[in-house]
């Protein structure tokens, strides 16, 4: 009878030292940025930061209060969601299931919160339909993702839980991904701007895409991840 080796410890190791590596990636960038958007959007009102073109304040400056609520509120849950994410992959941290636990509550009200005032920016996008569908897609799915993992954990479906909250932090690992992105487009369109003054046409170029692209590679990824662990992962099904 055949017998297999168990994988060689340098073989574990260099998982492990790679599994590392990512997650700090993961746990910077996702902090670099919650500070960079929260922090350009808490230097003045609405108002002033669109007469300097800051961000997207431009866009929803214009709008009705709730609007402009829904924008700030969105802003700083989605920035303590993306802040708060990656800690709930530290294996050291889910061995302490109170701290574990207290952080998840606090990760899935910021989701919840967040996706729906993100759902109700979607109809007001700079981009007009395609940020409608594309992040009021990304909202739709935030919020479901963040749901099947809380009732999972409920029903104490632990590994179901698992699988769904890697979906859901890929969903708001978007602010991430959306601001790397929109870096590649903007250079890979420089070689080939001819215009005297090109910047505003490679910045709305580069933006167009990114309702989409900023989410999309990310559930794919995700899903590659929650097969790898063996975790249920979704199957299409006549």
């Amino acid at each position: 009878m055949a017998s297999i080796a168990p994988p060689a410890r340098g073989t574990r190791r260099s998982r492990q030292g790679r599994s590392q590596w990512s997650w700090a990636w993961v746990v910077l960038s996702s902090l670099a940025i919650t500070g960079y958007f929260v922090g350009q959007y808490a230097q003045g009102t609405l108002d002033s930061l669109a007469d300097r073109e800051v961000g997207l304040a431009e866009t929803y400056a214009s709008r009705g209060l709730p609007i402009r609520v829904a924008f700030y509120v969105h802003i700083v849950t989605a920035g303590l969601a993306l802040a708060l994410g990656p800690w709930q992959f530290s294996r050291r941290l889910r061995r302490r299931l109170r701290l574990h636990r207290g952080i998840g509550r606090a990760y899935l009200v910021s989701v919840a919160i967040g996706s729906l005032s993100a759902l109700v920016m979607s109809f007001f996008s700079s981009v007009g339909l395609l940020g409608f569908f594309g992040f009021g897609s990304l909202a739709v799915l935030w919020g479901w993702t963040a749901w099947r993992g809380y009732k999972a954990i409920r029903e104490r479906d632990i590994r179901s839980h698992q699988a769904w909250m890697i979906r859901n932090f890929a969903l708001t690992y978007a602010a991430v991904t959306l601001r790397l992105w929109f870096g590649v487009l903007i250079f890979a369109q420089v070689p080939f701007a001819h215009d005297s003054d090109p910047f505003d046409a490679i910045l709305t170029q580069a933006y167009a895409p990114l309702p989409f692209l900023c989410w999309l590679p990310n559930i794919v990824i995700a899903e590659f991840m929650i097969r790898r662990r063996g975790l249920p992962a979704l199957r299409i099904t006549p």
